[in-house]
């Protein structure tokens, strides 16, 4: 078994049951790379019948051509004036940034965006969080922006979310011995969401438990796959 990256515990319970996630450390993905021999040579002989491979939706993105440098994207002055307003953290910029919120505008339109925007701008004068990415959707919400931990070269770089991330993990799934279902996540240090999986609901659920605390890490850590094994 693996070793659990810096300040993260490789076995949780959840449920009663104990969980092992084992980072799989490889490369960095670039623009260009194919994902089946990507994981054909970093998970296919790690895995086995009852694990779940969880892979990173940036992976997936970058290697369906969805990462855009920065210095090719010209943000319009309605991008620059949203992306203000947007709450930054210190696990990714998400659209606080102009050019993060002009791929945003395109990706999910501008009138979802500024519906996104005015809903978000009322409810939080009542104290609530989060409305603009219910509204805008994951589209907006699985948008990758730099941060000083991002490994170059998307350090300068924008990365949209996947495209049919839940077609994506069944193929993947074909690719892997049986037994061994697929994930594609889009974690960081607060919190999860599943894109798409060959999981049920309840499973998809209990997923997003066992990575609530982001055992992949959020630097440069380089272990943008996982498996996880019953312990």
């Amino acid at each position: 078994m693996g070793d659990a990256n810096e300040g993260k515990a490789l076995t949780v319970q959840i449920d009663g049951e104990s969980f092992a996630r084992i980072p799989i450390r490889t490369r960095v993905v670039m623009p260009g790379d194919d994902l089946d021999g990507f994981i054909s040579e970093y998970a296919k002989s790690a895995v086995r019948s009852g694990d779940l491979l969880f892979v990173t939706e940036k992976i997936v993105a970058i290697t369906q051509g969805r990462s855009f440098p920065i210095s090719e994207i010209t943000p319009r002055r309605l991008a620059r004036v949203l992306s203000r307003y947007v709450v930054k953290t210190p696990y990714g910029i998400g659209l606080g940034m102009p050019e993060t919120m002009e791929m945003a505008l395109r990706e999910c339109g501008t009138p979802r965006i500024l519906f996104a925007a005015a809903v978000s701008a009322v409810t939080k004068v009542f104290g609530r969080r989060g409305d603009f990415y219910r509204v805008a959707g994951d589209k907006a919400r699985a948008i990758d922006g730099p941060t000083s931990g991002t490994i170059p070269p998307y350090n300068e770089a924008v990365v949209l979310g996947p495209e049919r991330p839940r077609d994506v993990a069944k193929h993947l799934k074909s690719l892997l011995a049986d037994g061994v279902d697929v994930a594609v996540v889009d974690i960081n240090d607060i919190g999860g969401n599943i894109l798409g999986s060959t999981l049920d609901r309840a499973g998809e659920a209990r997923l997003v438990k066992i990575l609530s605390d982001n055992p992949l890490g959020q630097g440069h850590q380089s272990t943008p796959l996982g498996i996880i094994r019953a312990a």
